[in-house]
């Protein structure tokens, strides 16, 4: 699938702005439970996220981008967005990163598949350049990762256990 470089650049830069509201949401999520070290990996991967997309808005410039509808994005789902599986007010910081990790692979693979695609030059141009950051982003997080203590133990270990659905 080609895209025109507007559509392509709004699609980064929803790509981004998801994945910040998503991360800022999760941040408050873990927050509320009292789990503060997974939300400050969360506050940071916001962060990240707004500075990704603000980089990509200062490429646009002058570019008039459209106004996608939800269901006009080439995706189910942003790339750089996970699903809700596997979260639990118990997470440590090692299942944020790893889980933050998984979305920025899905978002240098998306990035790659649009530069594979691309019949216009600067996308590919672009999807090359946003998909070599990604990488960057994954190289960090792995980084990260392997510093960050793993947790000693599980979600099964809970305390205060989900009664059986009825």
């Amino acid at each position: 699938m080609s895209y025109a470089l507007p559509e392509f650049l709004a699609h980064a830069v929803a790509l981004e702005q998801e994945a910040a509201d998503r991360y800022l949401e999760l941040a408050d999520m873990m927050e509320a439970h009292r789990n503060d070290g997974v939300s400050s990996v969360f506050r940071d991967m916001t962060r990240f996220s707004e500075m990704h997309r603000d980089e990509i808005k200062a490429r646009v410039a002058s570019i008039e981008l459209p106004r996608l509808k939800s269901w006009e994005y080439r995706w189910s789902s942003p790339p750089e967005v996970g699903g809700e599986e596997g979260f639990d007010y118990l997470m440590e910081p090692y299942h944020a990163l790893k889980y933050a990790r998984a979305n920025e692979l899905r978002a240098m693979e998306y990035y790659r598949s649009v530069e594979q695609a691309a019949t216009d030059a600067e996308v590919k141009r672009l999807a090359k350049a946003f998909a070599e950051e990604e990488t960057e982003h994954v190289a960090a997080l792995d980084k990260w990762i392997a510093l960050t203590p793993r947790p000693s133990t599980t979600w099964q270990d809970d305390p205060d256990p989900l009664p059986p659905p009825v």
